[in-house]
């Protein structure tokens, strides 16, 4: 199928010049969602927050996460209503405004408000962009640009502090967000000549749509789903996991989630309008790609959080050098998108999927086994390290393109946008639960191991002697935690596996056209 413009002509010459576009666009929300990591200590001293209390400061983070997750829903069926263009230039210009806003921010509560409003409007971003690309690519094709597009998201994980770094040095951490204005203006500009307005053909659009023969948009049920996903990102932001796994405000939240969640979902089988006609998907496919999603989210998180805790703590690296480590898994994620693209032309999605999960697993069991003594020598660079973060980087990023085009291909045309933001919302639930789960599991493990341990008192007698037994003693504990926890992922990457055999072969549960 050729992508419909304007007039209803085929342009099948746009393709490259969208997937450019798209390509960008990804790469403007993502770099966002990272380039805080670099900001927080002068966005701290500014704002006067003290280094006792830094625990506000996670609002800063957490609020583009929690924009981002909770309008995806909502702005993927929007999308499939209204178009690609209109929601692409409509996320760009809100991006604006919350970039504006952030940059020109002299208090946290409206600092945290541009956050929110940066990360709502990215929320539209990706699943727009890959259910565009899936409509202007088709059968061989489709998986390389999918995996392009997928590229584009985990680049902004390598270049977003790098990025933050190098622009707060030159214009203070305010010119990283006035930066965004012009920015995202000129890609909303180039967007109403290169991206089309519709890329589903009256046809494919459902019965129960408006007298346009376009979808209606399921607010109730888009808003509903907001909520239970807003409350569970605000109840597993924990800012000190060593005193309990949830905070206090956790539980009434994450009761509140499943109410809101258990409300939605008596109103999709009740509304004659929904946020996703099940009716009209393959189940097995779709179910399955969501799963893979949500285990490669747990993975990445555990990665990022766990491998940067390695570093400093085992390893002996700065914050800085720790960062510059985990560039080595970062660099791999979207060097695997694209080859997951590629390979998914010939072997298909349940193989590259499939593959990818196990080549991950394979690796955090690499990683479980480090051996203490060589993480604690300090003698430099460990190649084991080293190549251990790219075969995981690389195992996550070969299943970006299938788990994305398994979706697609399961799901009717005029839901795949909303169907795109599934697979996006699948993986960030999982980085959240994953990271909260496991973290709070090996901090318990650590309080076990060390619950024995009285730490030696600088100054009294012998304390020459026991303070190395000591250190020893925490870094063991240290290693058995961290160990645990990679074998647990080692575990949920095997899981991934098994769910990518649901990704092949014909399904009972076709679905209806």
């Amino acid at each position: 199928m050729t992508v419909v413009d304007d007039a209803g002509t085929a342009a099948p010459a746009r393709r490259h010049a969208v997937l450019g576009v798209t390509g960008v666009v990804t790469l403007l929300g993502s770099l966002d969602a990272y380039v805080i990591v670099t900001l927080l200590n002068p966005i701290t001293d500014e704002l006067g927050i003290p280094l006792n209390h830094l625990e506000r400061a996670t609002a800063i983070v957490t609020a583009y996460l929690l924009g981002y997750v909770a309008a995806m829903p909502l702005l993927g069926q929007t999308a499939d209503r209204f178009g690609p263009r209109r929601v692409l230039q409509c996320c760009l210009v809100v991006f604006a405004v919350g970039s504006a806003l952030t940059a020109s921010a002299h208090s946290l509560p409206l600092l945290v408000a541009g956050r929110l409003v940066q990360g709502a409007a990215a929320g539209g971003l990706l699943p727009v962009s890959l259910a565009l690309t899936a409509r202007l690519f088709h059968g061989r094709a489709r998986p390389v640009a999918l995996g392009s597009v997928g590229a584009a998201q985990e680049l902004g994980s390598v270049l977003g502090p790098l990025y933050g770094a190098g622009v707060a040095a030159l214009t203070g951490w305010r010119g990283v967000f006035w930066v965004n204005v012009p920015l995202v203006l000129a890609a909303a500009a180039v967007t109403r000549f290169t991206v089309p307005a519709s890329t589903v053909p009256a046809e494919a659009a459902p019965e129960s749509g408006d007298h346009a023969g376009k979808p209606r948009t399921d607010l109730v049920g888009g808003l509903l789903l907001a909520a239970a996903l807003a409350l569970l990102v605000a109840a597993l932001d924990n800012q000190d996991p060593q005193r309990s796994v949830l905070p206090s405000w956790g539980p009434p939240m994450l009761l509140g989630s499943a109410v809101a969640l258990a409300v939605f979902v008596l109103w999709e089988r009740r509304s004659q309008v929904r946020l996703l006609d099940t009716g009209r998907i393959r189940r097995r496919p779709f179910a399955a790609a969501t799963a893979i999603s949500f285990c490669a989210g747990v993975a990445l998180l555990v990665t990022l959080v766990d491998g940067e805790l390695v570093a400093q703590s085992l390893l002996g690296e700065s914050s800085v050098g720790g960062a510059l480590l985990l560039m080595w898994f970062l660099t791999a994620l979207p060097a695997g998108a694209v080859l997951g693209g590629l390979a998914g032309r010939r072997l298909g999605h349940s193989v590259v999927a499939g593959v990818g999960m196990t080549v991950a697993a394979g690796g955090y069991a690499l990683i479980a086994a480090w051996p203490l003594a060589a993480l604690t020598a300090h003698l430099g660079p460990l190649p084991m390290v080293q190549t251990d973060l790219v075969i995981v980087g690389l195992g996550l990023g070969l299943v970006i393109a299938p788990t994305a085009g398994a979706v697609l291909d399961a799901t009717d045309p005029a839901q795949h946008t909303t169907a795109s933001a599934s697979v996006v919302i699948a993986r960030t639930v999982g980085m959240l639960v994953g990271v909260a789960a496991l973290s709070a599991w090996g901090l318990h493990r650590f309080r076990t191991l060390t619950a024995h341990l009285n730490m030696p008192i600088p100054g009294t007698a012998g304390f020459a002697q026991a303070w190395p037994t000591y250190q020893h003693a925490l870094h063991m504990a240290l290693h058995t935690e961290y160990s645990d926890i990679f074998r647990a992922t080692a575990v949920v990457c095997a899981l991934g596996a098994v769910c990518a055999l649901g990704l092949a072969g014909p399904s009972s549960d076709e679905p209806v056209r």
